[in-house]
């Protein structure tokens, strides 16, 4: 996010840092969730061995929590919506690789080989919501699933 003044830069820097930002994200993960909703609420840090990586790190991590809710399910993956209240990096990829569902399409912290071809991980950005700096009014914008994300949504479905 970038702001054009410093007023802007430091209200969004207070709703940042008070996890008052909606931030939702769309998921493909492997496996079928059986609950319809859940959170997970684990340390982010450096993995310890391989330092390009993040992981759920007790020791040296910082407060992490991710929200989840099934979409749709299929025979072998489910469509979440995940909310973040903390925003730390890959924390969706890593926090769902912890719980047993990583990102279909994700060869960092899921399988190294995917039933479909893609271009990465099935991940997207859908809906960022933040109070106006200046006028307070609440704005939310949504951004529509990309072609590659709704073609496969329509093979999962298919099968």
């Amino acid at each position: 996010m970038c702001a054009k003044n410093d007023n802007s830069h430091n209200s969004i820097a207070q709703q940042l840092k008070d996890h008052s930002i909606t931030r939702k994200y769309y998921a493909i993960v492997h496996g079928v969730l059986k609950e319809e909703e859940g959170t997970v609420s684990a340390p982010i840090g450096r993995h310890p061995v391989d330092r390009k990586k993040m992981s759920v790190n007790e020791k040296n991590g910082r407060e992490a929590t991710t929200h989840f809710r099934v979409l749709e399910r299929f025979k072998q993956f489910t469509y979440v919506e995940c909310q973040l209240e903390t925003g730390r990096t890959h924390q969706i990829r890593v926090h769902m690789a912890s719980i047993g569902h990583p990102l279909l399409g994700d060869v960092v912290y899921g399988p190294s080989k995917s039933p479909y071809k893609l271009t990465g991980q099935t991940l997207h950005a859908g809906v960022l919501g933040i109070v106006h700096p200046t006028t307070g009014e609440y704005m939310e914008f949504h951004a529509p699933l990309p072609d590659y994300f709704e073609d496969l949504l329509r093979k999962l479905r298919a099968t």
